[in-house]
C-alpha cells in the first residue's frame, strides 16, 4: 500500500494511512495512538481516557508496512533496528501489538516449526555466551539480589520478587530431598545463587557448570566471598564433559538449549550422572503447543534471531517420553506457567525502571531487543503459548528402592524460611 509512498502528494498519502489505521481494532480500555513519522497522530480508543497509554512512533512508510499482514518477529526486528518506537510501559505495548498482529490476516497467527540446529560443543558455547555474556551489571538491575534468572515461585500474590526466588530455590531442594553431605550437581549454575543456598542451608557439597565465562567469574567470586570453597565448586564446562557420580542433580532453565534431537542424550547423561538411589529435578521452558516448538506469531522467531540462539522448547510429552527413553521414572509434575508469568512481570517492571541506565550499559539496540523480549516472554506464559514444567525423576533400574516418600505432602509440610 505505502511503497510508492514517496511518490504520492502529502495529502492523498495522509488519506491512504488514515483509512489503514481506522480499520485497527481497538482493544477495550486501553487508549493508544500511532504517531506518523510527519507527527501526525491517529489516537484509538480515545472514548476510553483522554490520554493514550500508549504510542506507537512510526520512522517512515516502510516502518508502517512491517504493521501490516505481520507477524511478531518481523515487528521486534523493526523495535530493535529503531524503526518503530515505543512510549508507555511495553506491557501495554505488547497487547496492543499482539492484538494487531492477530487482527491483521491468518497467516499471522499461523505457527511455524522452527528450524532445528546442530547442537555442537562449540555451537552451544556460542549460543550461551550471546545471552549470559552481556554484562554481569546489567543482568544486577533487574534480577533480584541474588541473580536467579529463572521462573520464582510465588507462595502468594503479594510475594516479594526475592522471597520468590528463594522459595523456588528451596522448594527445588525440598523436592529432592537434599540432605547434608550429599553431592549436587547442578547443570546450567547461573551466577551460583541455586549451589550456595544449598552448601549454606543444606549442608550439600555442591557443583556447579555454565558455559558462560561471566557467570563462571561471578560466581566463583561468590563462592569465595561466603567462604564455601570447601563445599562448593564452579566449572566452566559444558555437561556432556562431566564425569563422577552425584546424589542429587538440578537443572534449572538450562535443558531449552540442548536441541529436541538431543534430548534423550541429555537425559542419559544426567541418568549416567546419576549414583544409585539418587533424584533428579528437571526445570525448563516447555512449548504448549505438541505439534511444534514454536509460539505462535512468530515470537519465536524474534527471540531466536536476537535473544537465545538455537535454543528449542519441547512439548511436556517429549520431555517426559525422552527421559523414559534415558532410564529415568517420572515422580513428579508440576506446572509453573502463571509463576513465570508474574516472574517476568516483575523483570519487566524493574527494566522499565532502570531503563536509562540500561541503555547506557549495552546500547540502545540491545536495550530495546531485552524491553520486548521480556513484555513478550510475560504475554506468552500468560496466553498458554509457553509453559515451566518442573519434573522430578529417579533412576527406573531401580524399582523398588524409591528414594522418594510415598505421596507429595513432603513438598509442602514444612516452609523453609527457617532457613534464611
Amino acid at each position: 500500500m505505502f511503497q510508492l509512498a514517496a511518490a504520492l502528494p502529502s495529502s492523498i498519502l495522509e488519506k491512504r494511512v488514515e483509512r489503514f489505521i481506522s480499520s485497527w481494532r481497538c482493544n477495550e480500555g486501553l487508549p493508544w495512538a500511532v504517531e506518523l513519522w510527519n507527527g501526525k497522530r491517529f489516537q484509538l480508543c480515545s472514548h476510553a481516557a483522554a490520554q493514550p497509554k500508549v504510542v506507537l512512533r512510526i520512522k517512515s512508510p516502510k516502518a508502517l508496512m512491517k504493521l501490516a499482514a505481520t507477524d511478531l518477529d518481523t515487528l521486534g526486528q523493526a523495535y530493535a533496528e529503531g524503526e518503530l518506537d515505543v512510549e508507555g510501559h511495553i506491557r501495554d505495548a505488547f497487547t496492543v501489538v499482539t492484538q494487531l498482529v492477530s487482527g491483521f490476516s491468518a497467516n499471522a497467527a499461523s505457527r511455524l516449526r522452527p528450524r532445528v540446529a546442530r547442537h555442537t560443543h562449540k555451537l552451544d558455547a556460542e549460543s550461551i555466551r550471546h545471552h549470559y555474556d552481556v554484562s554481569n551489571e546489567f543482568y544486577q538491575q533487574w534480577l533480584d539480589s541474588e541473580m536467579v534468572y529463572s521462573c520464582a515461585y510465588f507462595r502468594d500474590t503479594t510475594d516479594s520478587l526475592e522471597a520468590a526466588q528463594l522459595q523456588k530455590i528451596d522448594h527445588i531442594l525440598t523436592k529432592i530431598q537434599l540432605k547434608p553431605g550429599e553431592r549436587l550437581l547442578d547443570i546450567g549454575c547461573g551466577w551460583g545463587a541455586l549451589i550456595l543456598r544449598a552448601a549454606k542451608h543444606y549442608g550439600a557439597r555442591c557443583t556447579g557448570i555454565t558455559l558462560s565465562q561471566r557467570q563462571f567469574d561471578l560466581a566463583t567470586q561468590r563462592v569465595c566471598e561466603a567462604g564455601l570453597s570447601e563445599q562448593c565448586e564452579v566449572l566452566l564446562m559444558d555437561y556432556r564433559d562431566v564425569q563422577g557420580k552425584f546424589d542429587k542433580i538440578t537443572s534449572v532453565g538450562m535443558f531449552e538449549h540442548v536441541g529436541l534431537n538431543n534430548l534423550q542424550a541429555y537425559f542419559q547423561k544426567v541418568h549416567d550422572l546419576l549414583a544409585d538411589g539418587g533424584v533428579v529435578m528437571n526445570h525448563g521452558i516447555t512449548s504448549s503447543d505438541p505439534n511444534s516448538g514454536e509460539t505462535p506469531m512468530g515470537g519465536g522467531r524474534f527471540i531466536d534471531r536476537y535473544v537465545f540462539p538455537n535454543g528449542e522448547l519441547p512439548h511436556i510429552s517429549l520431555a517426559l517420553k525422552e527421559m523414559a527413553s534415558a532410564g529415568l521414572e517420572t515422580t513428579d509434575v508440576e506446572n509453573l506457567r502463571l509463576h513465570y508469568a508474574m516472574t517476568l512481570d516483575h523483570w519487566t517492571d524493574r527494566f522499565e525502571a532502570k531503563g536509562a541506565q540500561l541503555r547506557e550499559l549495552v546500547g540502545d539496540k540491545r536495550y530495546r531487543i531485552w524491553r520486548a523480549y521480556l513484555a513478550g516472554c510475560a504475554y506468552g506464559f500468560k496466553q498458554n503459548w509457553i509453559a515451566l514444567h518442573q519434573i522430578v525423576a529417579v533412576k527406573a533400574d531401580q524399582p523398588e528402592q524409591l528414594p522418594l516418600p510415598m505421596t507429595r505432602g513432603y513438598m509442602y509440610a514444612t516452609h523453609r524460611a527457617s532457613r534464611d
